[in-house]
């Protein structure tokens, strides 16, 4: 297998393992000092396979409809895009809804011990919809109520929030361009220089 290949299989199954409740194959893709930053959750890659599994439990699953993967590679290191759309069935206020949100992930990996290893996860939020599920039915949904979340998330945001889960709003989205693009700046910067994972803000690396 060419090391391309690996890379965009550990991403993969990374999501796979997500997706299908295959909790082991998901935390072994990533280091154990990687860092994940989402909507809903911040921490280890450890951690978040535990979160996940919980989520899952609850009834809160979702599936990950995703594009190829672009992997950048210096070395040892490599940063991967993967284009997502985050497809989740839920209820609110009684009714059936289907939420679909848009996102760029980017994975920083490594090479370590001879193995490829996630060791960063940050998304960058586009947009996203919330709709009844079933055709003739409307959502108790109107502006005033996603009025205080970010316009590249708002309807997961709300979504999640409704369910019981505090989401961050300083994640990097479209409705943010500088603050994307100086994201993308330091994440190529890490990629060629060598340097150690530093991210901005509040200093933490990457759900």
């Amino acid at each position: 297998m060419d090391t391309d290949t690996e890379i965009g299989q550990l991403i993969l199954k990374e999501r796979q393992g997500r997706d299908r409740s295959w909790w082991e194959q998901m935390r072994s893709c990533f280091a154990g000092d990687s860092s994940i930053r989402l909507s809903w959750f911040r921490g280890t890659g450890d951690e978040f396979v535990t979160e996940s599994e919980k989520m899952t439990a609850r009834g809160d699953s979702a599936i990950h409809r995703l594009g190829p993967p672009v992997i950048h590679r210096d070395g040892d290191r490599a940063l991967v895009e993967l284009s997502a759309v985050i497809e989740m069935r839920t209820t609110i206020d009684s009714t059936e809804a289907d939420l679909s949100s848009r996102a760029r992930l980017y994975y920083r990996t490594q090479r370590q011990d001879g193995r490829w290893l996630i060791t960063a996860l940050d998304p960058v939020y586009e947009s996203d919809t919330l709709a009844a599920a079933h055709p003739g039915l409307t959502l108790p949904v109107g502006p005033a109520d996603v009025a205080d979340f970010r316009s590249s998330y708002r309807f997961l945001s709300y979504t999640l929030a409704k369910r019981g889960y505090p989401i961050a709003d300083d994640l990097y989205g479209d409705d943010q361009p500088a603050e994307t693009a100086a994201f993308y700046t330091q994440s190529f910067d890490w990629l060629r220089s060598g340097r150690p994972d530093r991210r901005q803000g509040d200093g933490t690396a990457g759900l």
